[in-house]
């Protein structure tokens, strides 16, 4: 639904296709979390994907989560990678083992849907890639931002030039995260960046591509983890991007694509199913309406391509291929480094180098 004020503006219809006419696959679930229910719980409720199964690294914690949903649980990831009623690994493990988690499921022969980030540094997400190609296996990662049908109008009226020459993008994604919280934690990759600055990286890159120029400032915490970032990103033609991510408080998490012929704003939280407003230079305001969503009410839309591009016999999605997730961790890399910020088990030897 569109309203306007200040003259015709014509927003495309999304081209997002209805879920429940996807093929039907049969997914496995690699880490009953709270990312792992909220995915079972939009596949039951959305479209015709089957979750038939789930794996953890305790037996006990994957029957609690099977119970609820009627899956085979497994006690251990190679044993769900190993399920023949399962097509499809879905990894939502902490991000440190999702490397581990999908290279047993390919090695399986199992296709796989890695939770973002695919993995902690863009060599982990090559070496997936790579692996998954080698082997004839399908292999994405979750960016469910990507596949909403709000962000495939902005896509439309990116590339269609609606906006006008691209010349900066505004983000900030931020939410309190206790001590208790996981992303405290050095040892699995804590901080921000990894968990809500991605989302950023990953828009920013896919609308404006391969930055020149990387600042990065950052704040660190007595354990090492840095507790919020900002970054300042250059790109050919002389876009800039402007971003901040923290964990320390609630930020509006607005997302602003600036053109020369007009303004697009997602409503916050911008990585949601929600609508979004466009401003135009003749001072119009036109809206795209749509009911702001939760992760269940978006999962279901990836897990759908998924299907189509697997049956269809393709290795990646259109909608979110794997070099989109290389080249926003190759900023991620970049950004860490400036900022001293270590990862566990690495040697950050792929890291993209900015232009002085």
């Amino acid at each position: 639904m569109t309203t306007d004020r200040g003259g015709p503006f014509e927003f495309p219809a999304p081209r997002v296709a209805d879920a429940s006419a996807a093929p039907s696959l049969r997914w496995g679930i690699a880490g009953p979390g709270w990312i792992g229910k909220r995915f079972a719980e939009s596949l039951s409720l959305h479209g015709c994907q089957r979750v038939t199964a789930v794996g953890s690294r305790s037996l006990k914690r994957a029957e609690l989560f099977g119970a609820s949903h009627g899956l085979r649980c497994h006690g251990s990831y190679a044993d769900l990678a190993a399920d023949s009623e399962v097509d499809v690994v879905y990894v939502a493990t902490p991000h440190t083992a999702h490397l581990e988690v999908a290279l047993a499921a390919l090695d399986a022969g199992k296709h796989v849907l890695v939770e973002k980030p695919i993995g902690i540094n863009s060599a982990e997400a090559r070496q997936i890639a790579e692996t998954a190609h080698s082997r004839g296996l399908f292999a994405a990662e979750a960016m469910w931002t990507a596949f909403l049908p709000s962000y495939d109008v902005v896509r439309q009226l990116v590339h269609g030039g609606r906006l006008g020459k691209l010349t900066a993008v505004l983000g900030d994604m931020g939410q309190y995260l206790p001590p208790s919280h996981r992303a405290h934690s050095p040892e699995l990759a804590g901080g921000p960046l990894l968990d809500m600055g991605i989302y950023l990286l990953a828009l920013t890159t896919d609308l404006l591509g391969q930055p020149e120029r990387i600042l990065s400032l950052s704040s660190p915490l007595p354990t090492g983890v840095h507790s919020q970032l900002s970054a300042l990103l250059g790109f050919p033609g002389g876009a800039q991007a402007t971003l901040t991510t923290t964990m320390l408080g609630f930020t509006p998490s607005n997302f602003s694509i600036v053109g020369t012929d007009a303004t697009l704003t997602l409503d916050g939280s911008f990585h949601l199913p929600g609508g979004l407003t466009v401003r135009t230079s003749d001072g119009g305001v036109h809206r795209w309406e749509a009911a702001l969503g939760t992760h269940v009410d978006g999962l279901h839309f990836q897990a759908a391509a998924v299907a189509r591009a697997i049956v269809g016999g393709r290795l990646e999605t259109e909608e979110w291929p794997l070099r989109s997730s290389v080249l926003a961790l190759s900023v991620a890399d970049e950004l860490r480094r400036q900022s001293g910020i270590g990862l566990p088990g690495t040697s950050d030897l792929s890291l993209l180098r900015t232009r002085r």
